[in-house]
């Protein structure tokens, strides 16, 4: 029965972002209850093509699965003209895995304490203040641009590789900020090396209770949220969906893969193929 081997989880940004941490505490967890590693696979670039692509291209056993993420599922669709793989043709719903906000943050040598603050600092300093990113068309990257547009602001893109990366330059000070997901750079919040100002969400999140958001810093109608979710290739037998959707749900419902998920600000979800 599956799975009769070791099973690979493709994710589509280097080691330290969202992705691969919510992507490495699913995969222990299917590990333990499978009897058999799934491997987390970290194949970065391109907002997430690469991943995508090879996982769409590959073998339709179950052996060879994605991490998802909203970039390369439900934006880049939108703006790349040329993807190698359709989200709907070539991938295998099995689950929504966790959702979070993205959280505007800035180094401590950023001398705003607000969203109201931080657009004051950015048109007295037009083209100075700079914003990573994991790359172009992620929703880190898009964030930032709605908020340009929505704030009526000059900051200047800065992209990176994957969040890992980015989150390494901010922390020393090379970069102003970011409109990360919360996993990455929510210890760094804690301890003090980064400064949370706002949660990017409609409504304030549950996990941050205390962070505004952007919403409540004069900028309407901002709402960019993350989601992860877990998907196979596309001609996947349905009895491997079945039992890949089973664990994935049952994993996501133990109390302590909830906790792990939200002490780095994601809320597990767990649904249907559907």
């Amino acid at each position: 029965p599956y799975p009769a081997k070791p099973v690979r989880m493709i994710i589509g940004f280097p080691p330290g972002g969202g992705t691969d941490i919510v992507g490495r505490i699913v995969a222990q967890k299917l590990s333990e209850v499978f009897g058999q590693q799934v491997i987390a696979d970290n194949r970065g670039g391109a907002a997430g093509q690469i991943a995508a692509e090879f996982v769409a291209k590959a073998p339709p056993d179950g052996y060879t699965i994605l991490m998802a993420h909203i970039a390369a599922i439900a934006i880049l669709p939108s703006i790349a003209p040329k993807l190698a793989y359709d989200p709907q043709r070539d991938f295998a719903p099995v689950s929504l895995v966790a959702i979070g906000p993205n959280l505007l943050v800035v180094h401590p040598s950023v001398p705003a304490k607000s969203v109201k603050e931080l657009i004051v600092l950015a048109r007295a300093r037009p083209g100075q203040l700079q914003y990573a990113s994991p790359g172009a068309g992620t929703v880190q990257h898009l964030a930032a641009e709605f908020f340009k547009l929505q704030a009526k602001v000059d900051i200047l893109h800065v992209p990176y590789k994957g969040s890992g990366q980015s989150i390494i330059d901010l922390v020393a000070g090379h970069v102003h900020m970011n409109f990360d997901s919360v996993p990455p750079v929510i210890n760094h919040v804690k301890q003090g090396k980064l400064r949370a100002l706002a949660v990017t969400s409609e409504k304030r999140f549950s996990l941050l209770p205390d962070v505004p958001t952007v919403n409540e810093g004069g900028v309407a109608g901002f709402d960019m949220s993350t989601w992860w979710g877990l998907v196979a290739p596309a001609a996947v037998g349905k009895d491997v969906i079945t039992r890949l959707h089973g664990e994935t749900v049952n994993v996501l419902r133990q109390v302590e893969v909830k906790e792990r998920l939200a002490d780095v600000g994601a809320e597990a979800v767990g649904n249907s193929p559907e």
